[in-house]
Formats: C-alpha cells, structure tokens, sequence
C-alpha cells in the first residue's frame, strides 16, 4: 500500500514535475510475470527516477546501510526502503552474495519484478564497471529474462556526495529483454555466468553510452581511497 501512495500521490508526481524524464523502450517490459530489470548506477536518484516510470511495481537489492544509517536520517531512510518493500543485502562475503541471490529468486518465485544493478555498487565517476554474476545465476536458475536498462544524466544531477538532487532532465532507457534458456542448468559453470554477465553488461552499455571498465567498481574506489590516504599533507 505505502508503494503505491509514494508511487501514485506523492513521490511520483513530484518526480515527474522535477525531472521530466524522457522514457525509451517501456514497452520491453513485460506486462506481466517474473523478470529482472538491469541496470546502470549512477545516483542515489535512480532508486526513485526507474520505479516511477514502470506501469508495474519492482523490487530492488539495496545495500544494507540504507537500513542501518545513525540517528534520525538513518530511521527515516530505513523505514521509507521497508515501507517501500525493498530488500536489504549484505554485500560483503561469498555467503553475503548468495543470500542475496536466494532473495532474489524469492521475488522472481512469486512472478514480480526484480531491479539489480551488476555492477555492485555506484560508479564514482561516472563509468560503467564490469558485472558481478550474481545477476546471471538468477536469470539462468529463474529461467527469466532480463531486461537491461540505462540511466543518462542522473549522474550529473547527484552524483555520490550530493545530498539533493539538481533540477534537470533525465533519459531512462529500456532494451529488448535477453533471454538466456540456452545456459539452463549452467548456473554453477564460471564461464556460463561471465558470458552471461558481460551480455548484460554490454547490453546496457549499448544503451547508455558510458565509458566500458573491464574491473569491479568496489575494486577501483579502494584502490583510489588508498592513494588519497598515501597523499602527503601540504
């Protein structure tokens, strides 16, 4: 219920008057039944900017410090992601990942949409990093398809560090859905699940015309956290 009062009365109108976004594609989402939504992540916004287009609801993997943040901000911030039935994921560990990807295919189970992000985690500067392959574990073992998506220009209305959003447009992107029936029962083969990711992966690329990085994102933010760590004070 509280989906669809955000959705419908307050949040999604407000966003649509701010935002305008230009939709392409919409109509490669399925009407009905289980799939994945995958997409780039650009901004905190794109957790708002993507449902608020979809005709049906989603559900999303979000980070677990959404629903762990100190003091009064970190509450609120909880009890809007739960309210919203978005699912926390530990992201740390071999174990963390597949916890999520049982959560995963419990949405799918029940034949509702499911919004990931491969990548891991927000690009920092604005690049498309490589996938991780929970995403293809649970296309091949759900026997779903995925639809990629691209969001353009939500990183220079908020990128990481910007707490309100600018005013401007956005572009939200949708692809033909990928099918992957011919990987069944290859959910545990590592070349399976990195052709698949890298399909996805490339896929959205071709929507969002970001710049391609063949490394994790987490990868490239720790090394770059170390070398400002390394810099000398002036």
């Amino acid at each position: 219920m509280f989906y669809y009062v955000l959705k419908y009365i307050f949040l999604g109108p407000l966003l649509r008057v701010l935002f305008r976004p230009r939709i392409e594609g919409l109509e490669h989402i399925p009407e009905d039944g289980a799939a994945i939504v995958a997409g780039n992540h650009l901004s905190f916004s794109d957790h708002f900017l993507m449902p608020v287009v979809l005709k049906r609801r989603i559900t999303f993997l979000a980070k677990q410090e959404y629903f762990t943040g100190p003091g009064v901000r970190g509450r609120l911030t909880a009890a809007f992601f739960r309210s919203a039935g978005q699912i926390p994921v530990d992201r740390s560990g071999k174990e963390a990942g597949q916890a999520a990807v049982r959560e995963g295919l419990g949405v799918l189970g029940k034949g509702e949409l499911l919004g990931i992000y491969p990548e891991g985690t927000r690009s920092h500067d604005g690049r498309l990093y490589k996938g991780k392959v929970g995403v293809a574990v649970m296309a091949i073992r759900g026997q779903v398809p995925v639809v990629p998506c691209a969001m353009v220009g939500t990183f220079e209305i908020q990128p990481p560090g910007r707490k309100l959003p600018k005013i401007k447009r956005v572009t939200i992107r949708f692809g033909e859905p990928l099918e992957f029936a011919r990987y069944a029962g290859m959910e545990n083969e590592k070349a399976a699940l990195r052709a698949v990711t890298d399909e996805i992966i490339y896929a959205i690329l071709g929507l969002s015309g970001q710049e391609y990085v063949d490394r994790y994102a987490a990868d490239v933010k720790a090394e770059e956290a170390k070398k400002f760590l390394r810099r000398p004070l002036s």
